[in-house]
C-alpha cells in the first residue's frame, strides 16, 4: 500500500503520506489511487484540478465554496513547502471554529484531504511553492467565499509574520460574520 492515512485532531481532515521511490535520477510517487482512497472512505471522483504557484510569505485563504456546490479538496505540493490549514465551519459540529494545520512539501510527500464544510488556506514557507489540488465539484464563482485568515476567534498560529494577501483575502469576514450554509 503506497499510502498511509491518518485522521487529524478534526477527524474528517485526513493527512495522507505517500510512499516515495527515490534514486539518483529523482523520485516517483503516486498522488491518488481510487481503490485505496475509496477503501479508506475518501472520495474516488474529482471534477476539477487546480495548480497554484506562489512566492514566499504568500497566504491564500481561508476559502470555501458554499452548498449546493461545496468542494472537498485533495491537496499536494509539487514544488516547495507550505503550511496548510483547514477550519471546521460546519454549524453544530463539535469542532466548529477549530483548525488543523500541517506542513506539506514536495520533499515530504504529504497530502491533505479537506472535506466540504471546511475553510482552507495555506502560506508559503519556501522561496516558491506549487500547490496542486483536485476538487469534488467545479468552481462556481458566485458560491466562492471565505473567512479572515487572522480571525481571533479561530486563532490559527501561522508560521509567518508578514503575510502577503490578495486584496480579496485582505477583506474576508470573520467566521461569525461569514456567509456560511454548512450544517453538521
Amino acid at each position: 500500500m503506497p499510502f498511509n492515512f491518518t485522521r487529524l485532531a478534526i477527524p474528517d481532515v485526513v493527512l495522507i503520506e505517500a510512499r516515495v521511490f527515490a534514486d539518483s535520477r529523482g523520485f516517483f510517487r503516486e498522488t491518488y489511487k481510487a481503490s485505496e482512497f475509496g477503501a479508506f472512505g475518501l472520495p474516488t471522483q474529482f471534477t476539477q484540478g487546480n495548480h497554484s504557484h506562489s512566492a514566499r510569505n504568500v497566504l491564500r485563504g481561508l476559502h470555501y465554496q458554499k452548498d449546493p456546490q461545496a468542494q472537498g479538496k485533495l491537496l499536494s505540493v509539487g514544488n516547495g513547502e507550505i503550511f496548510d490549514v483547514a477550519v471546521d465551519i460546519r454549524q453544530g459540529s463539535p469542532t466548529y471554529g477549530k483548525w488543523v494545520g500541517e506542513v506539506l512539501s514536495c520533499k515530504n510527500g504529504r497530502m491533505l484531504w479537506v472535506p466540504a464544510g471546511f475553510a482552507h488556506g495555506f502560506c508559503v514557507l519556501s522561496e516558491t511553492a506549487d500547490l496542486c489540488y483536485q476538487v469534488t465539484t467545479e468552481w462556481v464563482p458566485q458560491l466562492e467565499t471565505g473567512i479572515a485568515w487572522n480571525d481571533p476567534a479561530v486563532g490559527i498560529t501561522w508560521p509567518i509574520d508578514q503575510p502577503i494577501l490578495s486584496p480579496k483575502d485582505a477583506v474576508l469576514p470573520t467566521l461569525a460574520q461569514a456567509d456560511n450554509n454548512f450544517v453538521y
